[in-house]
């Protein structure tokens, strides 16, 4: 049941203006790691201007600049605001993306592939694709990285989604190390380890291709082959870099300084080297990591060991397990690797050579898109006085929502600019501002659409306080594991933002998550001479020349033109010709019954390009909405992929049939209904189904209670006599399966007014559930022959007597002598025979 007064639509202006007031809310807030929370952004600025940067527990990402809070209060309001971006929880900064042109917008990395003759393509069209710097807005998520991750245990969700959520925001505990470049001005690369230990074993320094330094530091004769490398790596989609088995690399000419052994190592460029983790460099430990090892044989560089253990064969292959001594490592020999870890940081820290850092594979959320359709980023650049860019600041919440105009082509044109910059009269505001032309994300609004819910017509807050605290969390939701590392862990970020600023109660959105099984659909296949233009039928196929079977080929036909779900449905033909191009001129040549049979069937994913999709609504039409709930409810354990079959639907329908038929005579109308109390027999039968329904749907076996329901019906339909007491609380435990004809039944056969849904649900009575005799199997040497009934208090002894005295018995016996009785109670007897 549906309550339509808190419809929500996210592209309503009405409902993105609170999208657009939670972007606003984060572009004017930072985040405090003393307080664990987002802030405000004017409680950094009054820190700035007391203290500058000393003592500020800002999360940036990056290292917080060095600022005393006199050069602070010195600084010109662009610079300030320039400075504060550093921090702001919706940030501008700029970015390598995966630019189409052909597409006009930017890609994610999912959405690339790698085309051997066209490079890097769109996964969609195969488009060309070209890695380019662009000024982008960043959500700052990695901020809330430690909340996002201790939520996780205090929500009841699959431990397979939760594992999902833990790789993908990645938390790696190690050391951040400086290695100075040998004759250069000052210049260091910086490096993120989670092997510390294993320094002493470095043989060379690789950089990601991306990498600020790779030019600066570049001798002048390798400069063109790095050129060339670097222009090949940058177009190579993510995935090709990071499964690639044969390393690809040049050298700079550059070489970096061991800090502890002062020795010179070799300065590289490789592709498996990634720019957006850890720091975009690492140092080369071939003899203890997989991917450096291979990299130094296929570039004949050194392999040092350092650790021994006596499955290492650094020979062969690299040591990974952080397990064995220390060795080859000046003072940390003798150490385990435990403790040679602590030792070395301790070490690093001392010396001023790097320190203790934690550093997570997520990054900053990606939030601008170069298309029209899309919320408005509710940003307006200020004109620089000093000539430089312009400065973003946020449009103030009183002039919210701003809203997205018309237009009437809004085709990409190939350039950066997205399709809102084409319309100057709204872009351009008479006071020389200029307004963002990038549009939000299409999950912009879909983060905290269930807020929404609970207090939809606000018009001061997204949703108040109050409500969001008698409404929420969430207790149940049920989605799909696809959303695992992406509208989930959105919503939690929001909501953990929403919850630093006081709207929200709740740290998580969602209590329970429940991943639902994928409904799958049976495709058809049938043969087809395209030569011909003729389809012939599955036995038909059989009697044709082999020269023609030899050029017949197996093609999918759209599965709503079969009838019954084994037929093609010959009286559509002309329908499907017209629908579907390539049947256009193709002859159907059927069997002698007329009938048309596929030559295949296969249970898939139901997909459009399978054409095996089944429209809910024409299965509506031919056998009603309850129907169609109680077949799906029945097809099968509700976190299961189950095959959705036009030939099963048909026993849904007959319980529906009956149901209907206990209550109503098809032509005299509603039965005679008896207020008298129902026989014992028949509320023990009530009260199991009770119990068991419940139990079942706060279990979501929707299956079983279906099944549950079925077997009730048997016997109360049996029974002469329609007892008002079963009626009602059947037709209430029915209702949340088959509404509609629960509450048509519940007020015309019934006569029971207002609606089934306002009443109380039904609890079951334990002494209904205690049986008086118990159905107990009898075997015979281990082979199961009769069954019988006895009272449930019976001993041992007394089962013992009276199943063999059992006449029916004796035939199973053959006058051998029994050699022990084997009696457990209510499960079996088992009588030995010598």
């Amino acid at each position: 049941v549906y309550d339509w007064s808190r419809e929500v639509i996210t592209c309503d202006p009405a409902y993105y203006r609170w999208t657009q007031w939670i972007f606003v809310k984060m572009f004017n807030s930072w985040y405090n790691m003393k307080s664990d929370k987002a802030e405000p952004i004017d409680t950094l600025i009054d820190h700035l201007n007391n203290y500058g940067t000393y003592g500020l527990a800002a999360y940036t990402g990056e290292e917080i600049p060095r600022l005393s809070a006199q050069e602070w209060r010195s600084m010109d309001w662009e610079d300030k605001q320039w400075f504060l971006m550093n921090f702001r929880l919706a940030y501008l900064a700029e970015a390598m993306v995966n630019w189409c042109p052909a597409l006009g917008t930017v890609l994610a990395n999912e959405e690339v592939v790698w085309d051997p003759e066209k490079g890097l393509v769109s996964e969609r069209g195969g488009y060309p694709v070209e890695r380019r710097p662009l000024k982008q807005w960043f959500l700052r998520i990695t901020a809330y990285a430690e909340r996002l991750l201790r939520g996780l245990e205090h929500i009841d969700w699959p431990e397979s989604i939760k594992e999902m959520q833990r790789n993908w925001i990645g938390r790696s505990e190690g050391a951040i190390i400086d290695f100075r470049v040998k004759n250069s001005n000052g210049d260091t690369v910086r490096v993120f380890t989670t092997r510390p230990d294993t320094i002493f074993g470095v043989t060379f320094i690789c950089l990601a291709p991306e990498h600020p330094l790779v030019f600066k530091i570049t001798s002048e004769e390798r400069l063109p082959e790095v050129k060339r490398y670097v222009e090949w790596s940058v177009n190579q989609p993510e995935r090709e870099r990071i499964s690639r088995t044969e390393p690809t690399g040049v050298f700079t000419g550059a070489y970096a300084v061991h800090p502890f052994t002062g020795k010179e190592l070799p300065i590289w460029v490789s592709d498996y080297v990634l720019m957006h983790y850890g720091t975009g460099a690492v140092m080369g430990v071939p003899a203890h990591d997989q991917r450096d090892w291979r990299f130094a044989k296929k570039f004949g560089l050194p392999v040092i060991q350092v650790i021994d253990h006596p499955e290492a064969d650094v020979g062969r292959g690299a040591f990974e397990r952080k397990e064995g001594v220390l060795i080859n490592s000046g003072f940390l020999n003798g150490l385990e690797v435990k403790s040679a870890i602590e030792k070395i940081v301790d070490e690093l820290e001392a010396r001023g050579l790097g320190k203790r850092k934690v550093m997570y594979r997520m990054k900053d959320f990606l939030f601008s898109r170069q298309r029209y359709w899309g919320e408005p980023i509710p940003i307006v650049y200020v004109p620089s006085k000093k000539g430089g860019e312009p400065v973003p600041v946020a449009v103030s919440e009183d002039e919210l929502p701003v809203e997205l105009p018309h237009m009437d082509d809004f085709s990409p044109r190939g350039d950066f600019e997205p399709p809102l910059a084409r319309l100057k009269d709204w872009i351009e505001l008479p006071d020389g501002k200029k307004r963002e032309a990038n549009t939000m994300p299409g999950w912009a609004g879909s983060n905290w659409y269930f807020l929404r819910y609970m207090d939809p017509h606000n018009d001061r807050l997204p949703v108040a306080p109050d409500k969001e605290a008698y409404w929420g969390p969430v207790d149940l939701y049920v989605g799909g594991a696809e959303h695992a590392t992406a509208h989930l862990i959105y919503a939690r970020f929001v909501n953990k933002f929403l919850k630093d600023i006081g709207i929200v109660s709740h740290e998580e959105p969602f209590y329970k998550l429940f991943n639902q099984g994928m409904i799958q659909g049976t495709s058809f296949f049938i043969w087809v001479d395209w030569e011909d233009k003729k389809a012939y039928s599955k036995n038909v196929v059989k009697s044709l020349p082999e020269t023609i079977r030899s050029r017949l080929m197996k093609v999918r036909f759209p599965v709503k033109y079969i009838k019954d779900g084994q037929y093609v449905d010959i009286e559509r033909i002309e329908e499907l010709r017209s629908e579907y191009s390539q049947f256009k001129d193709i002859e159907f040549v059927a069997e002698d019954s007329g009938k048309f049979i596929p030559a295949d069937t296969a249970v898939e994913k139901m997909s459009k390009s399978y054409l095996n999709v089944v429209n809910p609504d024409d299965v509506i039409d031919q056998y009603g909405a309850d129907v169609f709930r109680v077949y799906e409810m029945f097809l099968g354990p509700l976190n299961e992929h189950k095959p959705w079959d036009l030939k099963g639907i048909a026993g849904a329908y007959r319980f529906i049939r009956n149901v209907w038929t206990w209550l109503v005579d098809p032509e005299n109308g509603p039965r005679q209904v008896s207020d008298e109390d129902p026989p014992v027999h028949m509320l023990k039968v009530l009260h199991r189904t009770i119990k068991k329904v419940t139990e079942d749907i706060e279990a979501l076996s929707m299956n079983t209670a279906v099944s549950a329901l079925m077997s009730a019906l048997n016997t109360f339909r049996s029974s002469k006599v329609i007892y008002r007491e079963v009626a009602e609380v059947y037709l209430k435990l029915l209702a949340p399966f088959a509404p509609h004809i629960a509450e048509e039944l519940w007020q015309l056969a019934l006569g029971n007014n207002p609606s089934i849904f306002n009443s109380s649900w039904p609890s079951w009575d334990q002494k209904y559930l205690q049986e008086e005799e118990v159905e107990c199997p009898v075997a015979v040497n281990g082979k199961k022959r009769l069954v019988v009934r006895m009272p449930v208090d019976w001993n041992e002894d007394k089962i013992r007597e009276h199943v063999l005295n059992l006449p029916e018995l004796q035939r199973y016996l053959s006058g051998r002598r029994v050699k022990r009785v084997v009696v457990v109670p209510k499960k079996i007897v088992n009588i030995v025979l010598e």
